[in-house]
């Protein structure tokens, strides 16, 4: 019974299960860019891992000295806490050792976001601020250059490339979701005009991704073929606008925003050399 109460699962793993997209999609991106499985790729792939993790028991610890729940969940979150860091330190010293100290560099945006995050937990309003999650979304796309760096093993410009391109989908993928989430509500499907003016956003951010990428194309800087993903992305936000979420049910929604992440993933893997 001990034990049972210390490995619990909805401390130890979060709920918000379209969360996972943001960091993966971004880490496998850059692995394959750079072209590398070896040893520090685990490392680096592990110890991500556990900094996305530790974030939910953190977040249950906050709110449980807040009053928000119940301080009977401290000896689990305190138990996965432990794992968590325990075994991010061990992957982090493997990386330091194979002489990846400089990746340690990419934390630091994260440390002050997570402590940004942390306040609005403990004042009750880290809900819906579509603000903090584009630009937690652009902390967790430093996996990008991580990634590539480990397989090039040198911090090649070339990752900041990756690091931005990956934010920009991350944060269309973001504004999609609220478009469609909000749609849910919707009492009667609107004219097709007053759709688009609802989707204005979604549609900004798509397009502008799209552009810029056929933009780079055209100059040279990025592959002809890189648009594809992009492509794909916007067209499911030109459908999403068309045909309203109205009565859809959430996880519904974020099944659908997975396999559009997945599609991306490989499709930019495939497309960027």
């Amino acid at each position: 019974m001990h034990m049972r109460k210390h490995f619990r699962r909805s401390i130890a793993f979060t709920n918000e299960h379209g969360s996972w997209v943001f960091l993966l999609s971004p880490l496998l991106i850059g692995l394959f860019a750079g072209k590398s499985w070896s040893t520090p790729a685990i490392y680096l792939l592990v110890a991500a891992l556990c900094a996305f993790l530790i974030r939910h028991p953190i977040t249950i610890a906050v709110k449980a000295y807040s009053g928000r729940r119940s301080s009977r969940d401290l000896p689990a979150v305190r138990f996965w806490i432990t794992i968590y860091a325990g075994l991010g330190l061990l992957m982090v010293i493997g990386l330091i050792l194979r002489g990846f100290g400089f990746l340690l560099y990419l934390a630091l945006p994260g440390l002050l976001v997570f402590a940004w995050y942390l306040y609005l937990v403990s004042k009750r309003s880290e809900r819906r601020q579509i603000g903090v999650e584009i630009i937690a979304s652009g902390v967790l796309a430093l996996a990008a250059p991580a990634g590539f760096w480990i397989g090039v093993g040198n911090p090649d410009p070339t990752g900041w490339w990756l690091w931005g391109l990956t934010w920009l989908q991350s944060a269309a993928s973001i504004v999609h979701a609220y478009l469609r989430l909000e749609q849910r509500n919707w009492t009667e499907i609107p004219t097709l005009g007053a759709r688009f003016k609802r989707g204005w956003r979604a549609l900004l951010y798509t397009g502008f991704n799209l552009t810029l990428v056929v933009i780079l194309a055209v100059l040279g800087i990025l592959s002809p073929w890189l648009f594809i993903p992009f492509l794909f992305q916007w067209l499911e936000t030109l459908w999403g606008a068309i045909n309203p979420a109205v009565g859809v049910k959430p996880t519904s929604i974020g099944f659908r925003q997975l396999a559009v992440s997945t599609i991306f993933t490989i499709a930019f893997i495939l497309t960027w050399n």
